[in-house]
């Protein structure tokens, strides 16, 4: 049978991963796929000293590639919005199948993305797009397509968790291991997407869209970055027991989708909790199978291309195959999306653990556990530190029950206005998960 020709477009870290696999597994592959996959054609403004590419065409004109008219599958790997977008459309126009590992295109020009593919009757894959190597798209699309999913719970963004750990195990601070994840490739001269949550919030949606069968709402997801936190912060909270992580969180309720991405305390005995340094995880809880975790490597030239290459695997064995017998792009089928709402963070229920910093004086707790009562909410476990060497102020650590965003975002307010209540709170809100 006539092999499959496959453009890639850019050959960066992940592209030349990919066409590295390609190669060296091409046997390997051709037995799974069922028939050869080569590379035809390549659109790079450099090549990628990883990579051999003997006499393959290598072109600086990217839509040559994606117009070549002897390319089955087009493999984009540029990133970004722009100019990916550009090429994915067009590629779909010319009636060729896509892969991806763009999270950022796919959350946020995704529904428009597949429902030019289904026009066309062509594929677009993205397992790629969330956590790397781990084949968390497929577990959610197809292993759990008899379970209704609850929630899901990600560690996926690899630089986030490196700094949290270090900052845990080490007892070093922010910065120090941000500069430090910069020097080893874990975080961009600009690390605004990782250390911001717009990375996670990307792959996030992605996760949604898929787990409960709604559009793609990138909009709508609550971003909180982990630039805030301290190192007293994960101590205090390895003292109560806790972990601090930075998670992606989905879940459904009866009101609507919870949409968000911050840091968290999670019990320091759960799964997540544990995985540490650049890796990936992801939780997921059906109604049926419980809970299930996937875990591995969320980054990186060849596990990701792992992920991509299996992408184009599903899209071989299903080029013959009738269009409207394929598995949907987002897991249900298109006229069968859900248009359950995502909630605005104002009306998402959860714990807190609250930092505050206070005179040392006696009384300021009763005021501050007033206030609170008076909004509903309980007090679970309090903490009270030594007064700091300056000024005399002495950090009071609370963990609540669970309460109405909104409610806590007033108590917070009426506590800062408070005369021995010096500075900002910091609030990092609690998951159980369980």
């Amino acid at each position: 049978m006539k092999p499959v020709n496959v453009g890639i477009c850019g050959l960066g870290t992940v592209g030349g991963g990919t066409f590295n696999v390609l190669q060296r597994n091409a046997a390997e592959i051709a037995r799974r796929a069922g028939r050869g996959i080569e590379v035809g054609h390549i659109a790079s403004r450099h090549i990628n000293p990883a990579c051999d590419v003997g006499d393959t065409p290598v072109t600086d004109d990217v839509f040559a590639v994606v117009n070549n008219p002897d390319i089955d599958i087009i493999v984009e790997l540029i990133g970004g919005y722009t100019v990916a977008r550009e090429v994915v459309m067009q590629a779909i126009a010319n009636g060729k199948h896509v892969v991806t590992a763009n999270k950022a295109l796919i959350a946020v020009h995704g529904n428009e993305i597949f429902q030019a593919a289904s026009d066309k009757g062509v594929m677009v894959a993205f397992e790629a797009s969330v956590a790397g190597g781990i084949p968390i798209i497929k577990a959610i699309r197809e292993g759990l397509a008899a379970n209704q999913i609850d929630w899901v719970a990600g560690i996926i963004n690899g630089t986030g968790n490196f700094i949290l750990t270090e900052m845990r195990e080490k007892g070093r601070t922010f910065d120090d291991v941000l500069a430090e994840a910069q020097a080893l490739g874990y975080a961009e001269a600009d690390p605004t997407f990782d250390v911001e949550g717009t990375d996670a919030a990307h792959k996030l949606t992605i996760l949604a869209s898929i787990a409960f069968g709604i559009p793609l709402q990138f909009d709508k997801a609550y971003t909180e970055g982990i630039t805030r936190l301290t190192t007293a912060d994960v101590n205090y909270a390895e003292t109560l027991g806790y972990r601090i992580k930075h998670l992606g969180i989905a879940r459904r309720t009866e009101q609507g989708v919870e949409l968000r991405v911050h840091p968290t305390l999670i019990p320091a005995d759960r799964l997540l909790a544990n995985v540490n340094g650049v890796m990936n995880a992801v939780m997921v809880q059906g109604d049926a199978v419980g809970p299930t975790l996937y875990y591995g490597a969320g980054a990186g030239a060849e596990p990701t291309a792992s992920a991509v290459v299996a992408d184009i695997c599903d899209v071989v064995r299903t080029l013959t195959s009738d269009p409207n017998n394929r598995v949907p792009h987002l897991a249900f089928q298109a006229n069968a999306l859900s248009d359950h709402p995502v909630l605005p963070v104002d009306e998402v229920d959860t714990a807190y653990y609250l930092r505050l910093q206070a005179q040392d004086q006696p009384g300021v707790l009763a005021k501050v556990a007033t206030i609170l009562s008076e909004r509903g909410i309980n007090i679970e476990s309090i903490m009270q530190m030594e007064a700091e060497a300056q000024g005399g102020l002495v950090p009071m650590i609370l963990l609540t029950h669970r309460v109405k965003e909104a409610s806590m975002n007033v108590a917070i307010a009426d506590i800062e206005d408070l005369e021995d209540i010096a500075g900002p709170i910091m609030r990092i809100r609690v998951e159980q998960l369980n």
